[in-house]
């Protein structure tokens, strides 16, 4: 492995850990319950090796998957939003800067709907 491709794992793993941590600090300070899924979620994706595919952060109470390399999103990079909406209600999106390729309202996080963005966005180029 090349130290660059080091260097975008190093980079995606570390956004993992804090996104992760973020939830489970607001979890734990007490009412934020619904967002009890969404770190679910990243957990059970970390495990499963997602990790290597894709930074994840946040912006607001929204979890953002990309492929891009630097912190902070540039208008043109594509990425997946979940915005939750209430508990078991979400809002998920596919887009780069006012371009919105897909929009649903699902209420599982394992709804083949967001399986699927997430796997067009895992199959788009790392910048």
């Amino acid at each position: 492995m090349n130290s660059r491709t080091e260097e975008i794992l190093n980079r995606f793993e570390k956004s993992w850990t804090e996104t992760y941590d973020r939830y489970e600090m607001l979890i734990n300070n007490g009412g934020f319950d619904k967002w009890i899924p969404i770190r679910d979620l990243i957990a059970e994706m970390k495990e499963n090796g997602e990790w290597k595919y894709f930074r994840i952060g946040t912006s607001m109470f929204t979890l953002i998957f990309s492929r891009s390399v630097e912190f902070r999103l540039r208008t043109d990079q594509k990425h997946v939003k979940i915005e939750t909406l209430d508990f078991n209600e979400y809002e998920i999106t596919m887009r780069d800067g006012d371009n919105l390729y897909r929009e649903y309202r699902i209420t599982d996080l394992k709804d083949e709907k967001l399986k699927k963005l997430l796997n067009t966005l895992k199959n788009t180029l790392v910048d």
